[in-house]
């Protein structure tokens, strides 16, 4: 279907593949692996046609659609979401248009050459018929739902709308659009749990080939059949899923560097044959022989570790034993009553998530603990010795725009010595010249990184924490799974990624789905959770 034949390709100094080979085939679901910069994107870009190999060839058939969502915003406004949604989903949403555009000038009677337009209008109508484009409305009304909107945000302006929530009008235009293959670049970025949950068993059964890049364990594990790891110019293929492909890269480079410690053994003893004997005329004929042998020798080279930080948290001090409590708090936008009359009590050392749908009240409750927002009613009450640590997206606005990225750290930390900051800063992802990189420059994953590496360097004893593993890679985010489970603070926090879920929480509050509904306070861990309820998200069951 889709293949690369020892594809060569190179940007200046840097090498992103050597003669590289792999093969996508009808109805497959891929995972692409590789740690940044390794070239996921690029390959991407070659499949439609953004990008040409060096060398090699791409072989992609002539009739074949490609429907690409990348990490990039469209212009959008002008027209409600519905539209929008349908207009950038390939040629049936060009003739859903071109039918309403041939529909408004056949009731127009100043239009010119009416019989060559009701002409046009059926050879439009017949090839939308066949396309299956009468149920493009309904599902386009099905998808934008589970994707998290609401029915006044389908029908209202797109232009309304935050970046955030145009990605996933971007992401309906690739669902809808009936491509032959889907090329997903982070498809779980922007979205909460309930719709990555409603994405998730949307791409298993579509019968579409499917490649994408995830940076959620879960969602690779529960779609993808096949994984291609890219990675020192090479790819290499396995059959199986996320869990699978970490087993087998394991395996493969321990069987690597046995063969490894063989040839360098051997290499090793002929070298010391050629020294011993590379003086003696009777035994010339065989030196030059084994020299010649050794500079035809393959060489085997191992592959590149990859470096993921450990870090071990400072013991934050000692809180009191109640943390939050919360009395009879009522919280409401407009017509939109979020809380009424809602109690909750944290103690010390508990790491309470929340659940909830868009709009059930998640970032407002973290933004009430923490003082951002009044309740309009009722107490809001922090206990003693607390030491708050908050973040959230819009914490990267307080970083300084003129400093560096080390330069930041040090502004914090004035008295550390330069190696346990360029330690952390390595925990997050920025090693090297990274770190003098001026935070102007840095992507919004960057800035994230380095709030969150600032706010944890010396961390507070309650940790308030609002998408906290957004633009961390898998490794570095079980790192920080790993090293929270030794946390001795409180947290409250909102996550959509199931590792974090799993690995940290030992309370979940459920928000009401219903605006009549009480919030319900389970008292136990996210896994327990799942099991009581039958469901990883509040309304989502499994």
């Amino acid at each position: 279907m889709i293949s690369f034949s020892d594809v060569n390709k190179q940007y200046g100094k840097q090498v992103l593949l050597i003669d590289a080979s792999f093969q996508l085939n009808p109805g497959e679901k891929v995972g692409l692996v590789g740690p940044n910069g390794a070239g996921k994107s690029t390959l991407f870009r070659m499949i439609v046609g953004e990008e040409s190999p060096d060398d090699g060839v791409v072989s992609i058939p002539k009739k074949l659609t490609v429907g690409y969502f990348r990490q990039e915003v469209d212009e959008m406004k002008g027209r409600p979401v519905l539209d929008e949604a349908i207009a950038g989903s390939g040629r049936l949403g060009d003739l859903h248009h071109e039918l309403a555009e041939l529909e408004h000038a056949m009731c127009n009677p100043d239009t010119e050459d009416l019989e060559a337009v009701i002409e046009r209008f059926g050879h439009v109508q017949e090839e939308y018929q066949h396309l299956g484009g009468y149920e493009l409305e309904a599902k386009a009304r099905v998808c934008l739902l589970g994707l998290g909107f609401e029915d006044d945000q389908i029908d209202g302006d797109v232009g309304a709308l935050s970046g955030g929530w145009k990605m996933r009008v971007s992401m309906a235009k690739v669902l809808l659009g009936n491509f032959d293959v889907l090329l997903m670049d982070e498809p779980t970025n922007h979205l909460d749990i309930e719709s990555i949950l409603w994405l998730e068993n949307y791409l298993k059964n579509v019968p579409a080939t499917l490649l994408m890049t995830s940076h959620d364990k879960d969602f690779m594990n529960r779609i993808v059949t096949k994984v291609i790891e890219i990675d020192a110019g090479d790819i290499i293929t396995y059959s199986g899923n996320y869990d699978f492909y970490v087993k087998e890269r394991e395996i493969r480079e321990t069987n690597l560097e046995a063969a490894y410690e063989r040839q360098q053994a051997k290499l090793a003893k002929e070298q010391r044959f050629i020294d011993r004997f590379k003086a003696h005329a009777a035994k010339a004929a065989q030196v030059q022989s084994r020299v010649k042998a050794l500079e035809k020798q393959d060489r085997i080279e191992l592959p590149k570790k990859r470096q993921v930080v450990k870090w071990d948290f400072r013991v934050p001090p000692r809180s009191g034993d109640d943390v939050l409590m919360l009395n009879q708090v009522y919280k409401s936008f407009g017509e939109k009553k979020l809380y009424r009359g809602f109690d909750l009590h944290i103690r010390r050392g508990e790491r309470w998530c929340i659940m909830g749908k868009n709009g059930a009240g998640k970032s407002t409750l973290l933004k009430m603990v923490v003082g951002a927002f009044p309740p309009d009613s009722g107490e809001v009450k922090l206990g003693a010795s607390l030491r708050v640590g908050y973040f959230a997206q819009q914490a990267l606005d307080l970083l300084d725009p003129d400093l560096t990225v080390l330069e930041q750290l040090q502004a914090a930390y004035p008295r550390e010595g330069l190696a346990p900051l360029r330690t952390m800063l390595g925990v997050f992802q920025f090693s090297g010249d990274d770190v003098d990189k001026r935070i102007r420059s840095l992507s919004g994953g960057e800035k994230s990184r380095l709030v969150m590496a600032q706010m944890l360097f010396d961390p507070p004893n309650f940790l308030v924490l609002d998408e906290p593993t957004n633009h961390l890679d898998l490794a570095t985010k079980e790192m920080l799974v790993t090293a929270l489970k030794n946390y001795e603070g409180t947290m409250l926090f909102v996550s959509h990624d199931r590792t974090f879920l799993r690995g940290l929480a030992n309370r979940v509050l459920e928000l009401a789905v219903e605006e009549h509904e009480t919030p319900l306070a389970f008292p136990g861990t996210y896994v327990e959770y799942v099991a009581s309820t039958g469901h990883e998200a509040p309304g989502v069951h499994s």
